[in-house]
């Protein structure tokens, strides 16, 4: 835990071969680090430009383009686990994360069937099955996580979103006892609205923290049993903001903070540990008031992320596959 009086985690959000051997253990010696996660687009950078995977890949000729990158993915998650595995041991979390192929987003009985498999296939206790948040994949956690697997609810942009993921893990929670995460993407919602709020004279960089913290006190409210909220897209794009903004700023008791491994690195060197969250019902709304009154409409911008964030993963899969073909 990086900050244990508050029980606050940073987790790499980045998985490669060759990292996981050098800089990965590194991170995790120093106290730095105590989980990881991966998706899709992730796993395209590394498996595309690193090559450290050729080896590997020799032996894998015989096999489908999904099979290999299945492969290759669960050699690396493995590799993380079990490096990860003596935090898991002590409960200092220890997880790395996997997600199901993003095509079965709206299949909640193949996202159940192919959760089970990769969980069972990799055969590591410390490994998270990424379910998107979507109306099947609600369905598809809440059974994941009663049968005592891991889940991290991903692509998160609504607080409807949120709850929904947090009804599905209080069910389960009554069946198993199990850790799960609710990953709550934040950067991106700035990325697509701050070019209209800098001509209005407006804060920029503030909407996905506030749209965060909105989420994160709603379902801290709820206690559902061992379930986190998560910031994802924590990383900063551009030079307007510091480099350990999105971690600086969504500092919050009981939860995870997932970045990129510069931004960590920054947020090491010189971030701000003071406690931010929880915010104010009252600052939040002030915020949307002057969004709402600049002309956008938070509920079309957040339908309009959580698509493009499945199609990105999409595209990112299907180019990995393309590749492997």
């Amino acid at each position: 835990m990086y900050l244990e009086e508050a029980r606050f985690a940073l987790w790499a959000d980045f998985i490669e071969r060759t990292f996981l051997e050098t800089g990965f253990k590194e991170l995790i010696d120093k106290g730095i680090i105590n989980g990881a996660t991966s998706n899709p687009a992730i796993f395209k950078s590394a498996i595309l430009t690193s090559p450290a995977y050729q080896e590997q890949l020799v032996t894998l000729t015989h096999l489908s383009p999904k099979a290999k990158y299945e492969a290759l993915a669960i050699f690396d998650i493995q590799s993380a686990a079990d490096i990860l595995r003596p935090l898991y041991d002590k409960g200092d979390d220890g997880y790395v994360s996997i997600e199901v192929d993003p095509f079965l987003c709206d299949d909640t009985e193949a996202t159940i069937a192919e959760g089970v498999r990769l969980h069972g296939s990799i055969n590591r206790p410390n490994v998270m099955i990424k379910v998107p948040a979507t109306d099947a994949g609600y369905i598809a956690m809440e059974t994941l996580a009663g049968m005592g697997i891991p889940v991290n609810a991903t692509l998160i942009f609504s607080v409807e979103q949120a709850l929904k993921c947090a009804n599905a893990f209080n069910k389960a929670s009554q069946k198993s006892s199990v850790d799960t995460v609710i990953s709550v993407f934040v950067s991106r919602i700035d990325r697509a609205i701050d070019e209209t709020l800098r001509a209005q004279g407006i804060q920029i960089g503030l909407m996905g923290i506030l749209n965060a913290s909105d989420i994160y006190n709603r379902v801290e409210a709820l206690h559902v049993p061992k379930c986190r909220v998560l910031f994802a897209s924590t990383g900063v794009k551009g030079s307007e903001l510091r480099a350990s903004y999105y971690i600086d700023e969504l500092l919050a008791p009981n939860s995870v903070n997932t970045a990129p491994i510069a931004t960590i690195d920054a947020y090491v060197c010189g971030g701000d540990r003071t406690l931010k969250l929880p915010k104010s019902a009252v600052s939040i709304q002030e915020h949307h008031n002057k969004v709402a009154k600049a002309g956008i409409v938070m509920e079309d911008i957040i339908k309009q992320q959580i698509e493009e964030g499945l199609d990105a993963f999409k595209v990112a899969f299907t180019e990995i596959l393309d590749a492997l073909e």
